[in-house]
């Protein structure tokens, strides 16, 4: 297998693509978890939180095994500082999958009101994997980038890219107010403990989306810069 240091050397953004895969296999693990949750599932939820936790912890050592070996000589084809935040946003998005997964196995019963809310949420959370799909997508574009130096078909492909990213972090607003008030009405009818868990679960989700249009608007600017 490929360490950190040979993947520099095989192309500049193999080891944000090999961490970011570590990101998307966390998103995989989220799925399933909620896929679980659908069925009423508690214990495979339990399991499914423990793996995403596992992979969490490999994308972090995978992060700290590029920081350690990016060479500083290294002529990268972007600047190291927008190298390394890329590779914080990535890393922040496994952190905001763990966090929900966590916030899944809270409760010890299955969540007041799941019904009411299921239909709604279901395509609330897969409008937000969606975006970290869409950015693993982007990032995976980079070295086509890359090779054409920035311009011509492969940057206007990347512009339509990151357009459609934004336009996923759009909906999700839409989608996540709707939630809100929906979860405000029915306030009187949940326990304190389930509109925490239910309202902290809309944000940490909408915090991919959030996170993943700030990685594409920071390969917007990289673009513009070029």
């Amino acid at each position: 297998m490929l360490t950190i240091a040979k993947l520099f050397g095989k192309s500049p953004f193999a080891p944000l693509q090999t961490h970011m895969e570590k990101v998307f296999l966390c998103m995989e693990g989220l799925q399933s978890l909620f896929a679980a949750l659908d069925e009423g599932d508690l214990q495979e939820v339990e399991k499914q939180a423990k793996h995403i936790s596992h992979l969490e912890h490999e994308a972090d050592l995978t992060k700290h095994d590029i920081r350690v070996h990016l060479p500083k000589s290294f002529l990268l084809p972007i600047n190291r500082e927008d190298f390394l935040h890329i590779l914080e946003l990535q890393d922040e998005i496994a952190n905001q999958i763990e966090d929900a997964a966590i916030t899944a196995t809270l409760s010890a019963k299955p969540l007041d009101l799941y019904s009411a809310f299921q239909k709604d949420f279901q395509e609330f959370r897969e409008k937000n994997l969606a975006s970290v799909s869409l950015v693993r997508q982007l990032i995976e574009q980079l070295q086509a980038l890359v090779a054409a130096s920035f311009g011509g078909v492969e940057a206007q492909k990347t512009r339509k890219m990151i357009d459609h990213i934004a336009y996923c972090e759009h909906e999700v607003d839409i989608l996540q107010y709707a939630l809100v008030k929906k979860l405000f009405r029915k306030a009187d009818q949940l326990s304190n403990a389930s509109f925490y868990l239910w309202r902290s679960l809309f944000k940490e989700l909408a915090s991919l989306s959030n996170l993943s249009e700030k990685l594409a608007n920071r390969i917007r600017m990289i673009l513009e810069l070029k």
